[in-house]
């Protein structure tokens, strides 16, 4: 009687010992799902603040340059409030395309594990 290979029985027992993993390991949990949310909010309201931050950096340092003392900073305000507008908006379109490829990819899967 012959011995099986013995690489081959270590290959079928680490892949089953993967697939009993694969089926134990929970899925996203709600406090994970939470904190990953406040790190997307955080992100934007950064994004806001620097923008109104170097706007208003400019500004002021050409209105003291210039001597136009709230002209130039009032517009660099406001255009730097514009601009971290337009990069939450670019931010949250990435982020809403991401959560869609992952939906499609979860479709998919269910799909086909059907």
């Amino acid at each position: 009687m012959s011995d099986p290979d013995p690489t081959r029985q270590m290959a079928d027992l680490e892949a089953r010992i993967a697939a009993a993993k694969a089926a134990r390991a929970p899925g996203k949990s709600h406090q994970e799902h939470h904190h990953s949310q406040a790190q997307l909010a955080w992100r934007m309201v950064i994004e806001m603040v620097a923008g109104l931050g170097i706007g208003f950096g400019i500004g002021y340092g050409l209105d003291v340059l210039l001597g136009t003392l709230p002209w130039m900073m009032m517009l660099f305000t406001l255009l730097g409030l514009v601009a971290g507008i337009k990069t939450m908006m670019r931010s949250a379109a990435e982020i809403q395309s991401k959560q869609m490829a992952d939906m499609a990819q979860e479709n998919e899967r269910a799909k086909h594990g059907d």
